[in-house]
């Protein structure tokens, strides 16, 4: 029962963002974010600058462009075949840029990083869409098969009050749920959790050492190296 709710949460999700994919970038148009989204950019820049990236979850594309001109060479990958086409369209044929189908959950079956020598792995916004429950076998798995020595990079959101989409609801394990409303005015549960930084501390202890954590108002940055 567990595994058959596991894949539906995983399929709405994914069904989620396919139909957000044409309007995903609005996210990135708020006025009040401009600044804190600068600051992310150059933080992310200096952080993966000549390394050989893995994105994960790249959805449209903004972080990739963002760091395609510093990272020695990229493979972005996403779930989305909708998200992918928008963000090939938006960077063109770089020369830096490979792209993937990939589930971001199932790497050690990936025929895509066949071959391909990476020393980082960057996700943007990806951790807090993973239950708490199921965070240690996403961090074993890409331990696994990237190996000791490779540099995490990950962003994500804070909660802002007045701002972020409201909390629907909180399960026994201390995730939580928000409503998102589609352009055609259905309705979606997902997760999305809003971890302190001593939370993500004590989750990434057992596999990463160098633990680097920053904020500003409205998002959080982390860089460390996979033991």
């Amino acid at each position: 029962m567990h595994d058959v709710m596991k894949q539906s949460m995983k399929q709405s999700m994914k069904q989620y963002y396919a139909q957000r994919a044409p309007h995903y970038d609005r996210i990135y148009q708020k006025p009040e974010r401009q600044q804190d989204l600068q600051s992310v950019s150059a933080w992310l820049r200096h952080a993966l600058q000549d390394k050989h990236v893995l994105e994960l979850a790249c959805g449209t594309g903004y972080w990739t462009a963002a760091l395609a001109s510093v990272a020695a060479s990229m493979l972005a990958t996403d779930i989305n075949p909708e998200m992918l086409e928008i963000a090939k369209t938006k960077l063109g044929n770089h020369a830096q840029v490979d792209w993937a189908l990939l589930d971001a959950f199932d790497l050690a079956h990936a025929t895509a990083l066949s071959g391909k020598d990476m020393n980082a792995c960057f996700a943007g916004f990806l951790w807090s869409h993973i239950k708490r429950e199921e965070q240690q076998a996403f961090l074993s798995q890409l331990r696994a098969v990237l190996g000791a020595g490779t540099m995490l990079v990950l962003i994500d959101n804070l909660y802002v009050e007045g701002q972020s989409t409201p909390i629907a609801r909180t399960d026994l394990q201390n995730n939580t749920y928000q409503i998102r409303v589609q352009e055609d005015g259905s309705r979606v549960e997902i997760v999305k959790n809003f971890p302190t930084d001593s939370f993500l501390r004590k989750k990434l202890a057992s596999f990463a050492r160098d633990i680097r954590i920053e904020r500003n108002q409205y998002f959080w940055m982390l860089s460390c190296v996979l033991k």
